[in-house]
């Protein structure tokens, strides 16, 4: 019997061994960019290193590993065959393989390397398109190090681990292993991201700094992690001190630490990370930092995986973006490519914008971070909550928008759209929803003057180049003098800000045609409540043009 009926035409071909790095413009050059000070070799070492890790990302085999650890999630084991108790989290061999990538081509490693911030960003936006799930331990054993390093002794232990660039999976002693990945418990089941309500006790030991804690964790990622900074109280005379620990799964004597893993959370997307619900029940933990100042030690842990929020999202867009253009490109309806249509051009340009602000706005944050003078330290106190708050936010618009260019093609599994707007509301979620983030963007403006000022002083550098953006500063302003009732106008104020600083950024660095988009429809107004409303009169035909994957 025939197999073949008729010819069918007129489908996209798969969109696979492309360029994610040498294809993506704004990210190139935003990273020539704040490389250009840079000796030659260290440009060329980068170039090298990202180049190399695009071609990987946009390889079927990637694409292959994403699949497989997302339809294979990971499963508790909580005892062993002969009853005994062991709290393991079995995953897939394909996260593994997606993990293993990740830390071998240095995405835990940024604090001591040159230029750190700004590779490891782009290498972590590169590779969380092929997969964003596994980014979750990445990004928290990155973010460990800072707050360790409130203890040389334990910094001198771990960091070495946690920044190299092997990985080794399996549970042992810190001092058996080449690399280590870490993890953070905060939240409880009656605070939430009230972080001062946890009720998780610490006791001393007679060993200084050591302490054993008895409680929960409502959610704890990662548990496969070799550790854990975690929040607890420890008692001083009467008082409750909200203090941070380093909570290792095992222990140095090679048994394991009392780390009950009651349950994975069954999650609307990120299926194939695991998060969980743990019990300390007499639970070795060593102390970091000072008694009664855990979050000021934590805190930093908190700014770096909040940065990892907003580069996740630009990431997220990206591939959602991507996938958009390559299926508008090869698509034809009405005699005419898709790309080729007035209406689709619009809601085409109008997701690029949205990509290149998220991707500049990205790689300024992370070169602030290398720059690391009082000026950009400032400035990131406000910066990254308006990033986090905005960027993240708009995420999952973006991802349903570019999920229905492609159609009913785009509603189905097999296109990895779905799974790009299952994980898109999720960065938006992790460390702190957007009121928290507003609410640190208001604490931050009453309470450090610098970091209003190191955030004018940027905006202000795009200044007299767009009329829109001198407008939208002046406005932001007058919103800013008024404090009359701002802690219920707070997302208002942030959104202006983070908008401000976009537009700011791509007047400085990106084509005119984009910046002027941009002022045009999310500074000046012109503009309507979805995408593909831009105005007309704008050189859309380029601003499709530069997202198209090139190189």
């Amino acid at each position: 019997m025939a197999a073949t009926t008729h010819t069918v035409s007129n489908q996209v071909p798969p969109l696979v061994g492309h360029e994610v790095y040498l294809g993506d413009r704004a990210l190139t050059e935003g990273v020539e960019r704040h490389l250009a000070d840079a000796a030659p070799e260290l440009r060329d070492e980068a170039r090298e290193e990202l180049t190399a890790l695009g071609r990987a990302a946009g390889s079927s085999q990637a694409q292959e590993w994403g699949r497989l650890a997302n339809e294979n999630p990971p499963k508790l084991r909580t005892h062993d065959r002969y009853g005994n108790r062991i709290d393991e989290v079995e995953f897939h061999p394909a996260w593994h393989r997606l993990l293993g990538h990740a830390v071998t081509a240095g995405l835990t490693d940024a604090w001591g390397r040159p230029a750190g911030h700004l590779r490891r960003a782009a290498g972590f936006f590169l590779w969380s398109q092929a997969e964003a799930g596994h980014g979750c331990p990445v990004s928290m054993t990155h973010a460990a190090v800072p707050a360790l390093r409130a203890d040389p002794e334990l910094a001198a232990v771990w960091e070495p681990r946690l920044t190299s660039h092997v990985y080794e999976e399996g549970l042992l002693p810190a001092d058996r292993k080449a690399g280590a990945l870490f993890g953070m418990g905060m939240t409880e089941k009656q605070g939430g991201s009230d972080v001062r309500a946890n009720t998780t006790r610490a006791v001393a030991l007679d060993a200084p700094g050591e302490y054993l804690l008895t409680g929960h964790k409502w959610f704890c990622s990662a548990p496969m992690s070799d550790g854990f900074l975690v929040l607890a109280q420890a008692s001083a005379a009467g008082q409750d001190r909200l203090t941070c620990f380093l909570v290792p799964r095992v222990l140095p004597d090679g048994s394991r630490n009392a780390f009950a893993i009651q349950r994975l959370k069954d999650k609307l997307g990120n299926r194939s990370n695991a998060s969980s619900e743990v019990e300390f029940d007499g639970t070795w933990a060593r102390r970091v930092g000072e008694e009664g100042r855990g979050v000021r030690t934590i805190i930093e842990m908190v700014a770096a995986t909040r940065l990892d929020c907003v580069i996740g999202s630009a990431s997220l867009m990206r591939q959602a973006l991507t996938q958009a253009v390559h299926h508008a490109e090869h698509r034809s309806a009405f005699g005419a490519p898709l790309i080729e249509q007035p209406l689709m051009r619009n809601v085409l340009a109008d997701l690029a914008l949205e990509s290149e602000a998220a991707t500049v706005l990205t790689l300024r944050l992370a070169a602030a971070y290398d720059a690391g003078t009082d000026q950009e330290r400032a400035f990131l106190r406000l910066a990254v909550p308006a990033a986090k708050y905005w960027v993240t936010k708009r995420c999952t618009p973006m991802v349903a928008e570019a999920l229905e260019c492609l159609g009913g093609n785009g509603y189905v599994e097999e296109s990895g759209l779905p799974r790009l707007l299952r994980e898109s509301p999720l960065n938006s979620i992790w460390e702190g929803s957007g009121n928290v983030q507003a609410l640190d963007v208001l604490r931050a403006l009453q309470r450090e003057p610098m970091a209003l000022n190191a955030f004018l002083t940027e905006v202000g550098l795009a200044r007299g180049a767009d009329h829109r953006l001198d407008a939208a500063i002046k406005n932001l302003l007058t919103e800013l003098a008024d404090l009359e009732g701002i802690e219920a106008r707070a997302r208002r104020v942030v959104e202006r800000m983070a908008l401000v600083l976009q537009g700011s950024l791509l007047v400085r660095w990106a084509p005119p045609e984009v910046a002027d988009a941009f002022c045009a429809s999310r500074l000046g107004g012109d503009w309507g409540a979805a995408f593909g409303t831009l105005p007309h009169g704008l050189d859309l035909r380029a601003v499709v043009s530069r997202a198209r994957i090139s190189g």
